[in-house]
């Protein structure tokens, strides 16, 4: 199994131990992850290498989202990079009470890349008849993403698990 981390975070993927797939050919992702998690499925498969699996955890989805938005995030982030941090950190896990969280050094573009990225559905449905099972992980309140506009779209392509009451970590506190 390979593990991509969210945007600034580093080996949470214990926060999803009850949802990995433990399994060499299961490839999975968590909000920013997620993007890496598909384009590493994608070179994988160009490559005849074999995934059976992908995992989307809170995929990071913001196509929905205006350009006021994201030049409001990526500005606040300008402003005070920690400070911006600290509130992103404790947005994903409200409505409930932060865990511990491991951090790595970000920079402004991949928050740009983050909020800019397009899910597409070729690329969704190229994997799927490539023999890949799509997993998604919503949280009904998920406080970073617009849980209820991506599990609209993931469904056209993938088996998506809503669960009403979990954040953005897919935790129900």
């Amino acid at each position: 199994m390979k593990f991509y981390s969210g945007f600034s975070l580093k080996n949470e993927e214990y926060l999803f131990e009850e949802l990995i797939h433990n399994s060499e050919y299961t490839v999975c992702g968590f909000s920013y992850g997620a993007i890496t998690a598909l384009n590493k499925t994608i070179d994988l498969l160009k490559n005849n290498k074999r995934v059976d699996t992908l995992q989307l955890f809170s995929p990071a989805f913001f196509q929905d989202r205006d350009k006021t938005f994201k030049r409001l995030q990526l500005m606040s982030y300008k402003k005070d990079k920690n400070v911006y941090m600290k509130q992103f950190i404790k947005s994903c896990f409200a409505p409930y009470k932060s865990k511990e969280t491991q951090h790595k050094e970000t920079n402004i573009d991949e928050l740009k890349e983050l909020l800019e990225y397009e899910w597409y559905l070729d690329r969704l449905e190229a994997i799927e008849r490539a023999g890949v099972r799509i997993e998604v992980y919503l949280g009904g309140k998920d406080k970073i993403i617009n849980a209820l506009e991506a599990k609209e779209f993931f469904l056209q392509r993938a088996t998506v698990t809503y669960v009403k009451d979990a954040n953005h970590f897919l935790q129900v506190d």
